[in-house]
């Protein structure tokens, strides 16, 4: 028998049983685990599985082979899930103790934003120094560029990279330090 989904699709098509019982067979299985991972149910997975074969069967005239058979019906399916979340208003079947459990890895939203404030504000005050503490930033801390590697750039000393980056640092806090109540940055303004 014949085993290529192109194969099976033009059949069930054409009303070939044989060709559409090995459609269902083929992709039954990743639909359905497919489902399940979205759903998290076993009895909610099957019934959608089911809702998407009746699909495909209703959308096989218009299969024009852009995609594989494969992305075809795994996007069938996942727009029968979509519907079905969407009408049924269903909500995430997890527990709210099940999620205190697994904290994202990554920073609270409200760090995220802070930082992001907090970067914006730094650039913003380092694009108003003066020119050669501008630049020497920006190669050692933007370009990440190690103190010998920022002198060779600049063509001068690494103590006189030293200095432009205590200088540079040291009036970005007093600039900074005028939003007390926004940012709490540069503790330390002699930190090269």
């Amino acid at each position: 028998m014949e085993s290529d989904p192109n194969w099976l699709v033009n059949g069930a098509r054409n009303g070939e049983r044989d060709a559409a019982n090995q459609l269902i067979e083929l992709f039954y299985r990743p639909i359905y685990a497919f489902l399940r991972r979205l759903c998290a149910s076993d009895a909610d997975a099957a019934d959608l599985t089911q809702r998407t074969f009746s699909r495909v069967w209703q959308a096989l005239p218009s299969f024009a082979g852009r995609a594989s058979v494969a992305s075809w019906i795994h996007s069938i399916a996942y727009h029968v899930y979509v519907d079905w979340r969407r009408a049924d208003h269903h909500t995430e079947p997890r527990s709210n103790a099940w999620w205190a459990g697994y904290p994202a890895s990554g920073p609270a939203p409200d760090e995220v934003v802070a930082r992001t404030d907090m970067a914006t504000a730094i650039y913003a005050a380092v694009d108003h120094l003066d020119t050669d503490l501008r630049d020497t930033i920006h190669l050692h801390y933007y370009q990440d560029l190690t103190l010998k590697e920022t002198a060779d750039a600049l063509g001068i000393a690494t103590s006189t990279v030293k200095y432009r980056l205590r200088s540079a640092l040291a009036e970005l806090h007093k600039n900074l330090a005028s939003e007390p109540s926004r940012f709490q940055l540069l503790k330390n303004p002699n930190a090269p």
